[in-house]
């Protein structure tokens, strides 16, 4: 069952201050969404020595004071460097789970981290193994969704889409066929032919990103069944 993926909305990256002194894929920012009892979107990336970091963007530059790619450093390194200028380093996926410990579920975007794409849904496959918490696992790269259905994780899955043209949406189809459970969809690209083939024919939940204002807050009550939030509290 996932109707956790429904049942509250969903903290984009955490439930951040905009970076100001809550930065955003950060504990403390994990710990304000338990708090407000919001589930937990994050994003991770690959570190050099092969284990699945909490954070979005693939370089350092625009988050913390270092630059360069975040695939040049391992994992103890990542977590010395701090974020912005909070005391919050850069957690690991499992220092995250350990963390959160089941109070919300957790919603894990796992980035595109090109030739090591297959690397990184195994160490989230592992990361997740021993996990009892509720979470599920999506990406928009379909190599990344059949390795992760390739690990045998009983995670959900599911599928980050956008776009309204007919060679997107064709291309969203060809997911379905990776045992999706889920859809995640750019709020701002509904109502389209694909999500209502999702929630009304396929049955299976669609959840919006990134909702900010009151507008696509409307969009997703009418189109889809859950929204990952941003810059305001749903209360």
């Amino acid at each position: 069952m996932i109707d956790f993926l429904t049942r509250r909305p969903i903290a984009h990256r955490g439930l951040h201050d905009g970076n100001v002194a809550r930065y955003e894929n950060s504990l403390s920012a994990f710990e304000a969404s338990v708090d407000g009892d919001y589930a937990i979107e994050l994003d991770v990336q690959l570190s050099a020595d092969g284990v699945a970091m909490v954070f979005h963007d693939d370089t350092l530059d625009r988050l913390t004071a270092e630059t360069g790619p975040v695939a040049d450093r391992n994992a103890e390194e990542l977590r010395q460097i701090r974020l912005g200028p909070t005391s919050d380093g850069i957690p690991s996926l499992a220092d995250t789970l350990a963390f959160v410990d089941g109070r919300v579920p957790v919603v894990i975007e796992v980035k595109d981290n090109g030739a090591r794409n297959a690397t990184l849904a195994k160490a989230v496959a592992a990361d997740l193994a021993g996990y009892d918490g509720p979470a599920a696992v999506m990406s928009f790269e379909h190599d990344i969704l059949a390795a992760f259905r390739d690990t045998g994780s009983r995670a959900p899955l599911g599928l980050t889409a956008e776009g309204i043209g007919r060679p997107a949406l064709a291309r969203h189809k060809e997911a379905l066929a990776l045992d999706v459970s889920f859809v995640s969809y750019h709020v701002k690209a509904l109502p389209n032919p694909f999500v209502t083939h999702v929630r009304d024919d396929l049955r299976l939940p669609v959840i919006t990103w990134t909702v900010r204002t009151p507008e696509d807050v409307e969009t997703t009550r009418r189109y889809a069944d859950q929204m990952t939030f941003e810059g305001f509290d749903p209360g």
